[in-house]
């Protein structure tokens, strides 16, 4: 793929995963990866989403004002979201020929447990200070083979009983310190270079302008609608990766 169609790409895909994001509060990364790994490598994917996400994400996590707590609380899940990613991306990496497959397999899960609508029970205190790093520390490796990383974190983090402010920004968080992993891993590896970062930092208007529009479509279109049709989306786009992997 030549540069303009490369940058043609990016634009249209940061765009459109802007307009998710801006409707039901998450999925960028998910579709940029899923979208742009359609036509370059999961790697270079991995690292052109790094800026657009870690901001959105970011700008996500401080909107609400319960911040501190969910740190206190969530602090040894994301302690294993930064050890898995960086282990991960150590002995596996997005660099490998089975990384396509893992993202197809990883979109195909998602999208499966969203139209299922899934849900796991609510830990006990007791149950949650063990398996909260056990869950990150999946999600880590998830993340560090696939540039996914909403498994198992999000099932995880709606099972606790957070209120919906809470939850949304709780995702945030989430999301920002997994970002962060992700770019850590990707230079620990060397697959982040200048002219990625270049290109992820001009990923980031795309990006706002689709969650603008999204924003806008928030109230003239059903969040259910949109989010059974976003799932079915990451389904169909998971199997076909997955076909196009095992052909």
């Amino acid at each position: 793929m030549d540069h303009t169609a490369t940058l043609l790409l990016g634009a249209v895909t940061f765009l459109l995963a802007g307009v998710v994001k801006g409707t039901i509060g998450l999925g960028l990364p998910t579709i940029a990866m899923g979208l742009l790994g359609l036509a370059l490598p999961p790697a270079t994917a991995a690292a052109v989403l790094v800026v657009p996400s870690l901001v959105t994400n970011a700008w996500q996590m401080l909107a609400g004002a319960g911040l501190g707590p969910l740190v206190r609380r969530l602090w040894p899940m994301l302690l294993g979201v930064v050890a898995g990613t960086l282990a991960g991306s150590r002995l596996f990496g997005l660099a490998g020929a089975w990384a396509a497959a893992g993202l197809g397999a990883a979109l195909t899960a998602y999208g499966a447990v969203g139209l299922a609508k899934i849900r796991l029970p609510t830990p006990t205190p007791a149950q949650e200070r063990w398996l909260g790093p056990l869950v990150g520390l999946a999600t880590g490796l998830v993340t560090a083979t696939t540039g996914v990383f909403v498994l198992p974190a999000v099932p995880w983090l709606q099972a606790l009983g957070l209120g919906k402010d809470d939850l949304v920004q709780a995702l945030g968080l989430s999301f920002t310190v997994s970002t962060v992993a992700l770019g850590a891993g990707l230079m620990q590896e060397r697959l982040l270079d200048p002219a990625l970062a270049g290109l992820s930092v001009a990923a980031l208007l795309p990006a706002a302008a689709g969650m603008a529009l999204g924003r806008v479509l928030r109230e003239r279109v059903s969040e259910p609608a949109f989010r059974t049709t976003f799932f079915w989306g990451l389904l169909l786009l998971g199997v076909w990766l997955l076909a196009r992997s095992a052909a």
